[in-house]
């Protein structure tokens, strides 16, 4: 069951688990036909010689589920939607068809928006993992999510 939250509602420390799901051979290639059609993304024959030894997902494919996950697959709706100001990632392993993919993550900071009274920033580090726990990719992104208008403290009047 979703739940919408606000910045108002996570603390640092707060954490995300989503639920798995699996990566499949069709939606490495799909992906990557769109988006990074590179041998070893879109040819299961050819990946074989490249230094991957086989077909494997895109990073950026990667990337995408991360967010996908914390979006739709750890129960959660963030008001008004996610925007994303900052990003570093590091992809620490290839994922492969087959592999069981889920993300856990916590946020290390906020802060109110200082010119923006109805926004707030939270700092997010994640771990996509494979099915055997190994971590596949590594995430820290600053976002930019709505503050809840009833719980935020009105200006000081004159």
């Amino acid at each position: 069951m979703s739940r919408i939250i606000y910045f108002d509602d996570l603390t640092v420390g707060q954490r995300f688990v989503s639920e798995p799901e699996v990566v499949t051979e069709e939606s490495i290639i799909r992906f990557a036909r769109d988006a990074d059609p590179q041998y070893f993304h879109i040819d299961p024959f050819t990946a074989t010689e490249s230094v991957f030894g086989g077909l494997i997902a895109s990073g950026w494919q990667t990337a995408a589920a991360t967010v996908r996950h914390l979006l739709e697959r750890c129960g959660v709706i963030f008001a008004g939607g996610v925007v994303g100001v900052d990003a570093t990632v590091s992809w620490k392993r290839p994922v492969r068809p087959g592999d069981r993919l889920h993300v856990e993550g916590e946020i290390t900071s906020l802060r109110l928006s200082a010119s923006r009274p109805e926004r707030g920033f939270a700092t997010f580090d994640s771990k996509t993992l494979d099915g055997a726990g190994r971590v596949v990719q590594t995430l820290q992104a600053t976002m930019m999510i709505s503050r809840d208008s009833s719980r935020r403290e009105c200006p000081p009047a004159g």
